[in-house]
C-alpha cells in the first residue's frame, strides 16, 4: 500500500494537497482514501492490503489533519472543487448532514441487495453513529469508529488517599485537592479538560450542561442562557481559579495534549475519548511515546452534578466512512467500506487501537474485552450518547460554541457575557 501524507496547517498547504490529489487522477483499479492521521494508519494499513490481496484493487492512503477542523477545511476545498480523486473520506460524526446539504456524499442504500440486505446490515452496528448517518431517511456513510467521552482517573492515587472514584463533579473537586495537597508536586494536574477552540469544546460545554439538566433545544428553540448554562461554564472557570485544581494553560489544550498530559503522569482527573486508553496501556502506536501510567489509569462515567436528577451525558463522537459523490469508482469504494465493517477488521481496531467497536457483538467479544475491561460497565453509557446539534449549519455552531467556551477558560469573557453571545449568535442557525 502507498501512504501519502498531507501537511495541511493553512491555505497553501490545503491548496497544495488538493493539487497533488487532482494531478494523481482516478484509476479504476484504485480507490483513493482520506483519513485524519488519529486514525492510526498502522492499523488500516494491514487492512488495506488484506483488502487489495483479496479483491486486486489498490488503496492509496492520504493522511492529513490533526484535528477535526483542519480535515474538515481539506475536505471542503477538495470536494468544492469537485474534485474527483478521492474516492472514500473519513468524517467526524458531526460532519454528514453539512457533506449532504452540499452534495457531496453518495448516498448508499442502493448498493445494498435490497431492503432485507440493508436492514440486516445495519442491524449488526451500535445504533448511535447509525442514527448520525441517516438522513432524510437514506444512509449516507458507514461507521468507522464510535466515540464518547469518559473520565481517566489515576487509580494508584486514588487508592494512596483511600479515594472512591467520584460520582459527582462535586466529590472530584474535593478528590482532586486532596491528592494535590497530599503529592506536592507542581506538575500534577487535578483536572484536565480541553479548553482550546477546537471541537472538544463544544462536548466540554454541551456534557456539564446535561448533567446539571439543561436541554440544548425546548420547544424548537436554542434555550442555553440559563442557570444549566452558568452551572456548566462556571465548573470550568471555578476549577481554574476557584478551586485551583486545573491550570490556566486549560485555554490551549486540544484533545491529544489532554492526553499525552495524563500519559506523562502528569494528571489526577482527565476527560478524553475512548482512543486514549491505549496509549495509556503503551499501544498507542509509533508515534505514541512512552507511557508512565501502565495499569495505574481507571476509567469512569461522567460525574453529575449533586442535587440533580439528570443521568450522566456524554457526547456521541466517532468517525464514518463515506464515498465522495465525485468518486469514479463507487461501487469498489463501497466494496471497501464494507469490508472495512467487518468483525475482524473492527476487532483489530479495538484490540490494538482501543477505538470502540461501532459492531454491537464486539462487546461481547473475549479478546475485545481482555484489552478493554472498561467497555464492559461502561456499554450502556455507549448506548446513549447524545448527539451534538444536527444541522447543515454545524461548522458555524460549532465556531459560535467552541469559541466563547475558549474564551471564557481564558478568562477573556464572563460566563454572564459568553452564554448571551452564544444564544443570540445561534438562533437564527437552528430552527
Amino acid at each position: 500500500m502507498k501512504l501519502k501524507t498531507l501537511v495541511m496547517l493553512g491555505g497553501l498547504g490545503l491548496a497544495a494537497g488538493a493539487l497533488a490529489l487532482s494531478q494523481v487522477g482516478a484509476q479504476s483499479n484504485t480507490l483513493r482514501v482520506f483519513a485524519g492521521s488519529t486514525l492510526r494508519p498502522d492499523l488500516l494499513q494491514p487492512i488495506f492490503d488484506r483488502f487489495e490481496k483479496k479483491t486486486g484493487t489498490k488503496v492509496v492512503l492520504e493522511l492529513g489533519g490533526a484535528t477535526s477542523e483542519l480535515q474538515n477545511q481539506y475536505l471542503t476545498t477538495v470536494l468544492g472543487a469537485k474534485d474527483s480523486s478521492l474516492d472514500v473520506m473519513l468524517i467526524d460524526v458531526i460532519r454528514p448532514a453539512q457533506f449532504v446539504a452540499q452534495g457531496w456524499l453518495e448516498p448508499l442504500d442502493k448498493y445494498f441487495g435490497g431492503d432485507a440486505d440493508r436492514k440486516e446490515f445495519i442491524e449488526g452496528y451500535v445504533p448511535g453513529p447509525i442514527r448520525a448517518n441517516t438522513i432524510g431517511n437514506e444512509l449516507w456513510a458507514l461507521p468507522a469508529t464510535t466515540d464518547v467521552q469518559f473520565l481517566y482517573y489515576r487509580k494508584d492515587l486514588l487508592e494512596k488517599y483511600k479515594l472512591p472514584v467520584p460520582r459527582t463533579w462535586e466529590d472530584l473537586i474535593v478528590s482532586a485537592q486532596t491528592v494535590l495537597a497530599g503529592e506536592k508536586n507542581p506538575n500534577l494536574q487535578g483536572l484536565n479538560f480541553q479548553g482550546a477552540p477546537i471541537e472538544g469544546a463544544v462536548c466540554m460545554f454541551l456534557q456539564p450542561f446535561w448533567a446539571a439538566g439543561g436541554d440544548f433545544l425546548s420547544g424548537g428553540k436554542v434555550n442555553i442562557n440559563n442557570d444549566f448554562g452558568k452551572r456548566a461554564l462556571n465548573l470550568w472557570v471555578d476549577s481554574i481559579n476557584k478551586y485551583k485544581i486545573s491550570p490556566a494553560l486549560m485555554a490551549e489544550v486540544r484533545t491529544d495534549d489532554s492526553r499525552r498530559m495524563l500519559q506523562q503522569g502528569n494528571v489526577v482527573f482527565g476527560l478524553n475519548w475512548a482512543y486514549a486508553w491505549a496509549h495509556f496501556q503503551g499501544n498507542g502506536g509509533p508515534t505514541s511515546g512512552p507511557s508512565s501510567v501502565i495499569g495505574k489509569v481507571g476509567v469512569a462515567k461522567l460525574p453529575i452534578f449533586e442535587g440533580t436528577k439528570a443521568a450522566t451525558s456524554t457526547c456521541q463522537g466517532g468517525f464514518q466512512w463515506g464515498i465522495s459523490s465525485f468518486s469514479k469508482n463507487k461501487q469498489k469504494a463501497f466494496e471497501l467500506m464494507k469490508f472495512m465493517s467487518e468483525v475482524p477488521n473492527q476487532e483489530d481496531f479495538s484490540i490494538k487501537g482501543g477505538f470502540l467497536p461501532v459492531r454491537k457483538s464486539l462487546y461481547n467479544n473475549n479478546k475485545v474485552l481482555k484489552a478493554n475491561p472498561h467497555y464492559d460497565d461502561l456499554y450502556p453509557v455507549i448506548l446513549k450518547a447524545k448527539p451534538r446539534p444536527v444541522t447543515a449549519n454545524y461548522p458555524r455552531v460549532s465556531e459560535i460554541i467552541r469559541t466563547n467556551v475558549n474564551a471564557v477558560v481564558a478568562g477573556s469573557k464572563t460566563v454572564d457575557k459568553a452564554l448571551s453571545d452564544m444564544q443570540s449568535a445561534l438562533e437564527p442557525l437552528i430552527k
